[in-house]
């Protein structure tokens, strides 16, 4: 019989996140993640599968993500025209993980990141930034301008991977704030179904920062 409110809805996570080297993309090179920076799989509470591994990293210059996806049989599809709908890694991260309030404010971000859909082509994976329903007040605009992504086909699946910068996170000072509100969702139409990091679509994690989880910068 399903859970009457759905397990990670029970609780507040705080996943710890690995630091990169100190100057790591500090140039055009994206930072690798590897196994010491994956984050756990929290679907697993109610029985679920994967079937996509998220990384992150950190340091003072700014955030590193990967999210690899297997068990695809097509491409992925996006359309930047059309971010909300794209296939990639969905996010929503606040610099100042406030936890207790059910509107962003300006240190909330909403960013999709897609493997393809950009450029002249629609070929190139592309960052964009997208309002938060319902926000107080919004980020400051063009922020994903920032951000570097990239992405390489696997057997099965992609591999995409991005920095951004401080310069693309309104108030990140992880001197001071080393928590980060983070929300993650890969989108994949191949599989028909969104894999989010705790609830689902039955509850507003879209526009509600208190359902958020906080990613711990730890720092070496």
């Amino acid at each position: 019989m399903p859970a009457l409110v759905p397990y990670p809805f029970l609780f507040k996570y705080a996943l710890p996140v690995n630091s990169l080297k100190p100057d790591a993309g500090a140039d055009e090179r994206i930072p690798s993640l590897t196994a010491a920076h994956e984050l756990p799989f929290l679907g697993a509470l109610e029985g679920r599968k994967p079937f996509a591994t998220l990384f992150a990293g950190w340091n003072d210059l700014g955030l590193a993500l990967a999210v690899e996806v297997a068990g695809k049989k097509r491409p992925p599809a996006a359309n930047v025209t059309r971010p909300e709908f794209a296939d990639g890694l969905h996010l929503w991260i606040d610099t100042r993980n406030t936890q207790n309030i059910h509107r962003a404010g300006r240190f909330c971000h909403r960013f999709v990141l897609a493997p393809t859909g950009g450029g002249r082509k629609q070929e190139s994976p592309f960052a964009v930034s997208l309002l938060i329903p319902r926000a107080r007040e919004d980020a400051p605009k063009d922020l994903a301008d920032h951000i570097r992504v990239r992405s390489e086909p696997l057997k099965t699946g992609y591999r995409l991977e991005a920095w951004l910068p401080a310069a693309s996170l309104h108030g990140f000072d992880p001197t001071t704030f080393t928590r980060l509100g983070f929300y993650a969702v890969i989108h994949d139409g191949d599989h028909g179904t969104i894999q989010p990091l705790t609830v689902g679509p039955e509850f507003p994690f879209d526009g509600d920062p208190s359902l958020w989880s906080t990613l711990e910068l730890v720092r070496d």
